[in-house]
């Protein structure tokens, strides 16, 4: 029992439903039970293209990547969820995660919500309807903007801003730098903008040896002044 209200609390806590009225929380909470729950394995696909999943999902702790690949097999990362993050389609609701592949970056725990269930919440509350829009605007800038800087920019200029945008989200500060707190390969950038590990690894050799960014075994820390110089 004291794992389900753990869940609960963890649920109820997720950003869009912070400070709702009790009752709305409380409906919330009452529609999830044990087999709303999905435990992802690192590395495992939870969804592909043509096989998308119904519904809207939560991370409650993990993290997801999701992306998109092109005809030569090449991967674009559309975004990456943390705890508190979420996806999906219903009706009346949409992510934009239609055509894209889900992948768990390490061990995730998803809660979600049947289509029905996020309808008649939204149907009966204008304030929780006007959050998911407001959220999915957000997430619809976020992705137009990512595809226009991995369109428009070198190779040196996608793998700065994705570093940047990585930072924004999972970074701590050490002495004047942001510690990217993803351990990431070189092959997983490049999977991340959509580019070859060998062409990633001598951009990223540059940057290091120009103080630019700082990195070891699967560690990466930018310099964020020098990366909003650049980038700006």
């Amino acid at each position: 029992m004291k794992q389900d209200n753990n869940r609960m609390s963890l649920l109820s806590q997720i950003k869009i439903f912070e400070s709702l009225p009790g009752e709305i929380i409380q409906e919330i909470d009452q529609s999830i039970n044990e087999s709303n729950q999905n435990m992802l394995p690192k590395n495992s696909i939870f969804q592909t293209p043509g096989n998308e999943k119904d519904g809207l999902f939560f991370v409650i702790a993990g993290k997801l990547r999701i992306y998109k690949t092109n005809p030569a097999g090449k991967q674009f990362t559309v975004c990456i969820l943390s705890e508190g993050g979420m996806f999906g389609e219903v009706e009346s609701f949409s992510l934009a995660t239609r055509g894209t592949y889900v992948e768990a970056m390490e061990k995730t725990l998803l809660v979600w919500m049947q289509t029905e269930q996020v309808n008649l919440l939204l149907s009966k509350y204008s304030e929780l309807a006007l959050r998911f829009l407001s959220e999915m605007s957000t997430r619809l800038r976020e992705q137009d903007e990512l595809l226009e800087k991995l369109i428009f920019r070198d190779l040196r200029g996608k793998v700065l801003y994705f570093l940047n945008r990585l930072s924004k989200k999972f970074s701590v500060e050490v002495n004047g730098y942001r510690k990217i707190e993803i351990p990431l390969t070189h092959q997983e950038l490049a999977n991340m903008i959509g580019a070859t590990r060998e062409a990633v690894s001598l951009v990223l050799q540059d940057l290091s040896s120009e103080g630019v960014i700082v990195t070891s075994r699967r560690m990466i820390m930018i310099h964020y002044d020098k990366v909003m110089e650049e980038l700006s």
